[in-house]
């Protein structure tokens, strides 16, 4: 459509009522006619307006001619749920909570579902509980995935020994600050020059083309809640790790960031979308999914992978600033999604897996299983377990709500575990605290069939933003 952009303004004007057809016009025409012009869509929506019902049969425009005229048309039919639910495995059961539990439950029974796993760290979400993992058939779920889509580990091991970290603390910290931002909104004023910001999605997917300049400006930053980005110290304990180093210790790099409100968006507008065309009962209404068959199931699927690569160029971008800052090179990276959907097989049929929270753990397959930011983090190489969906957990979990945590959690008991700890902390808050997660290594001995350890991470300074809302 050029530079014309439908809008509620323009609609109202054109003489659409006030109410739900709105916004499923302005969906339906960014759609499906986006390569129209603008006095083109003025004489569909005009013609629709002046006869919905002779539009109700219509491919595409029955969405907006349904709203104009509910009274002639049956109400909309929910999917059936299957009768009997697909089954799934339950890792570290004793210590998950219910939430959890129940929305797994739920899960299971979407008639596009084939399997599932729930990882030791899970806990309540949205949609799918964080470390859920789900396979289904032909179909992606926006809430499956997650509001921060490719939420990422990124771990760089760097050619400077040991001392150097205990040596020269102050320049580590002072680079640390200066060289990240934080929280919503955050950005970098500065020339960014990324191969992602090329990608073609950005000019023919209309969301993403609204989103480009937010984009610009967020690369290279990191999001509020848990994310995080800290130096420490690797120590190898495999000579075998996969990553052709010996075993021993190392200075290291490891943040935790997803796509910022690229992502954020991308998740919202496509979970309302598949909300309107997947009607569910209530119980799995945020399970709203999207056919892969389906144009608006293929521009997700675009979208979520142009997302995920966003997410690795923040990632990146924040990793090359601070190592040259610090005058190192990378020897190696380890570095994974949490919040993403793949196509794998399972059983011998190709099927979608959602990891909502939970690491890719495939055959011979590193990742990076972080703590809380005085526990380590675990460098670990997958075992292909089936049961699990090829997944492991993709941290130590929450074993405390953020309100729980700001109510039962004081300055004093932060500070003490961190000195305890010898870590330094640079923003955080009280609903970050170690005491908040559980136990990392009862996590790692509950997925002992899942992963092997080839190395941990111990965080030195963690940088993390102010007090903040993050799922997960």
């Amino acid at each position: 459509m050029g530079k014309f952009k439908i809008n509620g303004k323009w609609l109202l004007a054109l003489g659409y009522p006030q109410g739900p057809v709105v916004s499923v016009a302005m969906t339906v025409i960014n759609m499906h006619f986006k390569h129209s012009s603008e006095e083109e869509v003025k004489q569909i929506l005009t013609a629709v307006l002046a006869d919905p019902v002779g539009y109700l049969e219509h491919e595409t425009l029955s969405k907006i001619a349904v709203k104009l005229v509910p009274e002639a048309i049956p109400e909309r039919v929910e999917h059936k749920l299957l009768e009997k639910p697909v089954p799934y495995e339950v890792y570290g059961e004793s210590f998950i909570e219910e939430g959890a539990r129940s929305q797994m439950n739920s899960a299971v029974y979407l008639p596009v579902a084939v399997a599932g796993a729930l990882m030791p760290d899970a806990h309540q979400g949205y949609g799918l509980p964080i470390g859920g993992v789900l396979a289904t058939e032909n179909a992606v779920i926006p809430y499956g995935v997650g509001v921060d889509i490719g939420c990422r580990m990124c771990l760089s091991i760097i050619d400077l020994p040991e001392v150097s970290l205990d040596g020269q603390f102050d320049k580590y910290k002072k680079e640390l600050e200066k060289n990240t931002v934080f929280g919503a909104g955050g950005a970098l004023k500065i020339a960014k020059d990324d191969a992602v910001l090329e990608r073609s999605e950005f000019n023919e997917i209309p969301l993403l083309k609204r989103l480009k300049d937010k984009a610009v400006d967020q690369l290279g930053t990191s999001g509020s809640g848990n994310h995080f980005v800290e130096w420490g110290i690797v120590e190898l304990t495999d000579n075998n790790n996969g990553l052709n180093m010996p075993a021993g210790r190392y200075v290291a790099l490891l943040s935790h960031s997803g796509s910022r409100g690229l992502g954020a968006q991308v998740a919202g507008e496509y979970t309302k979308l598949a909300r309107e065309l997947c009607p569910l009962p209530s119980q799995v209404q945020h399970l709203a999914y999207l056919d892969l068959n389906t144009e608006a199931g293929q521009e997700y699927w675009l979208a979520m992978n142009l997302a995920g690569d966003y997410a690795s160029a923040c990632h990146h971008l924040i990793h090359k600033r601070l190592i040259k800052a610090i005058g190192g090179n990378i020897l190696a990276r380890v570095e994974n999604h949490h919040n993403f959907a793949w196509k794998e097989v399972y059983n011998g049929r190709e099927v979608i897996v959602h990891r909502k929270g939970a690491t890719p753990a495939g055959e011979g397959v590193l990742g990076i299983i972080p703590g809380s930011m005085t526990a380590p983090g675990y460098i670990v190489r997958g075992l292909g377990n089936a049961a699990s969906l090829n997944s492991a957990s993709h941290g130590a979990g929450r074993r405390m709500s953020r309100s729980k945590a700001l109510k039962s959690i004081t300055g004093h008991d932060l500070r003490t575990v961190l000195r305890d700890h010898n870590v330094t902390l640079i923003g955080g808050g009280l609903d970050e605290a170690p005491m908040a997660y559980k136990d990392i290594n009862t996590v790692m001995a509950a997925q002992s069939d899942l992963v092997d350890i080839v190395g941990r991470f111990m965080p030195r300074i963690v940088r993390m933003a102010d007090p903040g809302p993050s799922e997960d």
